[in-house]
């Protein structure tokens, strides 16, 4: 099932996204929107539809979720830990290539603010006089759809609601001159997700691709995950608590770099749908 978070006229909602049929909203074969009340992340006898269905083309699609908080994992593919030590356009990230090196026994984690979360077809603002590089990871996202502690990895799919398309913006010499990664990863609309949210992907096998302008700069499965979904819940719920809607970014693969004022960026995730967002300048 794929639900959706969205805007039309003065109202946001969430909705079920299907097909239309004769005689409903939008014309036969075209995406459609119906809306529910309640939340996804309610009791489920408390969701229902409200008989009022959009074609997707007429409505805004917005941020799939509002997490309290973005947990994600660097250098969760090998060859994005291999760019991380300066070997590749996704590189430079320290000095002497200190942030890169050899692939983690544990995830790495780090957080993302929720302000970060923008959604399908927002600006991502490049923050001019700040940072001169700005970089696309594109990655699959896991969203919690429970609160839950100490999960056991075997358990995992239990808590998990759904996936969705991220894009892990980095300002990348900011990253390289912190040490760290908060500022770098922090500025506001440098999480996209979208378009919607997919509760029945198998995200052990997975195509990501990423573009630029139309050209394919990342192209990864899933199944090359160092550390795979089930074992990054596992963890990051042994150190934190994680509510319904969080958000877990499990790692970018190798081909992450550089964009542009203008530029078109799309993460598309087989199985799960496309988000694209287009570059602009944050002055």
């Amino acid at each position: 099932m794929r639900i959706a978070r969205f805007a039309v006229a003065d109202t946001v909602a969430y909705g079920v996204v299907g097909t239309a049929r004769a005689n409903g909203a939008g014309q036969p074969g075209e995406p459609v929107v119906a809306e529910i009340s309640g939340h996804p992340f309610g009791a489920v006898e408390a969701v229902k539809l409200t008989g009022a269905s959009y074609p997707v083309a007429d409505v805004r699609l917005l941020a799939p979720v509002l997490p309290s908080k973005v947990v994600a994992v660097g250098k969760n593919y090998a060859g994005h830990v291999r760019e991380m030590a300066g070997d590749g356009p996704g590189g430079d990230v320290t000095p002497g290539g200190s942030a890169g090196g050899d692939a983690p026994a544990e995830p790495v984690l780090f957080l993302k603010p929720s302000t970060s979360v923008c959604g399908p077809g927002d600006p991502i603002r490049y923050p001019v006089g700040l940072s001169s590089r700005v970089d696309y990871e594109g990655e699959l996202a896991v969203v919690i759809g429970r609160l839950c502690r100490e999960v056991p990895a075997d358990q995992a799919s239990r808590v998990i609601f759904g996936y969705t398309c991220a894009n892990d913006v980095t300002a990348r010499d900011l990253q390289a001159r912190d040490g760290q990664w908060t500022r770098a990863k922090g500025f506001d609309t440098f999480c996209p997700l979208g378009p919607w949210l997919e509760t029945e992907a198998d995200p052990a096998v997975l195509t990501l691709t990423t573009t630029v302008n139309g050209e394919v700069r990342q192209q990864a499965s899933t199944s090359g995950l160092l550390h795979d979904v089930s074992a990054l819940v596992a963890f990051a719920s042994n150190v934190m608590t994680l509510l319904p809607g969080d958000v877990l970014l499990t790692g970018t693969p190798a081909g992450a770099g550089p964009l542009a004022d203008g530029d078109e960026v799309a993460v598309t995730i087989e199985g799960i749908g496309t988000l694209t967002n287009k570059v602009i300048s944050g002055d």
